[in-house]
């Protein structure tokens, strides 16, 4: 590993190899039907582009869709980012030296997040809703996956912790945000949003990389996440609290609808006040998240090949990169 370089640091034109994560593997075509491999190459500092001309079906066979791989090639800057020609490239079995430098992780400290969560929490003051929250505490095994989880395999916060990191960062805007609509009730918003993507927990994988589970494939994070919420409920009216139904339907149709549309994978459009603004908070979260991942604003990276980024599917944009007070 020593003589691998982090993604961070790479520069325009430099030979580099080495250990590297490689996400959603593909073989393309040319213009001239010529077969090529694309792929996105990360660490635990960031990711990139990587891309191979002339590659073989026997190749692209070889090596894994998500996975890790060791390459060699050389970095190129192409609309405003690096990516990297892939010279060589082999499947490589990584050691637990290997992940720790491969999987990217969350920069705050996980203790410290899961705390101010608990806290926030340990604040409602709704009798139901506050025990009903006490059963997802409680669950251990539950909440060391959240402290761990990724929130994704690769749009917004795809690091270890970063399902905690979202977490906290929406129930912070929720703190903000909810005393400007005193109509809202802010309780059932703070709690929607520490359980509208628990799911994740099981939805996703992250011992020797990012993927989905079985479970992720077949029932995935919104509809686990409304059924561990009626389990829960049954587990906190065995306890002897009351919990009206109303209350567990307008926390599971949050967690249904936070998707906001059902080309997004919404199960239901948001349809209560609390519903519509977990959507929004999420939507800021994740967005800003991405785009400023993309402009490296959170790393301070150089704007190599130019000021603005490839094209972020996902905002349907190229974001320009550069603070223009800063430059």
């Amino acid at each position: 590993m020593s003589e691998r370089q982090l993604i961070s640091d790479f520069k325009g034109n430099e030979y580099i190899q080495g250990v590297y994560a490689i996400q959603n593997c593909q073989l393309g075509q040319t213009k001239n039907g010529k077969p090529f491999l694309k792929c996105m190459i990360g660490d635990k500092s960031g990711r990139t582009p990587g891309r191979m001309w002339n590659a073989t079906q026997s190749l692209f066979d070889s090596l894994p869709t998500d996975g890790f791989v060791y390459l060699q090639g050389n970095t190129q800057p192409y609309q405003g980012q690096v990516q990297i020609i892939i010279q060589n490239i082999k499947s490589h079995d990584p050691s637990a030296e290997d992940l720790a430098q491969l999987l990217p992780c969350t920069r705050f400290n996980m203790d410290d997040m899961y705390g101010e969560v608990v806290g926030m929490l340990e604040e409602v003051s709704h009798p139901a809703l506050k025990a009903l929250m006490m059963t997802y505490l409680e669950d251990g095994d539950l909440m060391t996956k959240f402290r761990r989880a990724p929130a994704a395999m690769a749009l917004h916060h795809a690091f270890l912790g970063g399902l905690l990191e979202h977490t906290l960062q929406l129930m912070r805007l929720a703190k903000s945000i909810c005393p400007l609509y005193p109509q809202i009730n802010g309780e059932i918003v703070l709690c929607g949003l520490f359980l509208h993507d628990l799911g994740k927990c099981v939805e996703l994988q992250w011992d020797s990389g990012f993927s989905y589970s079985d479970e992720g494939q077949l029932i995935g994070h919104i509809a686990r996440g409304a059924i561990w919420l009626e389990q829960k409920a049954g587990d906190c009216r065995a306890m002897g609290h009351e919990l009206p139904d109303a209350l567990v339907m307008v926390l599971q149709h949050i967690i249904l609808s936070h998707h906001g549309r059902p080309e997004f994978g919404a199960a239901k459009l948001p349809s209560t006040p609390e519903a519509i603004l977990c959507n929004l908070i999420d939507n800021i979260d994740a967005k800003m998240q991405m785009a400023n991942a993309a402009a490296g604003r959170d790393k301070d990276l150089p704007h190599a090949g130019g000021n603005f980024t490839e094209k972020v599917w996902a905002l349907e944009t190229r974001i320009y990169k550069p603070d223009p007070t800063k430059m």
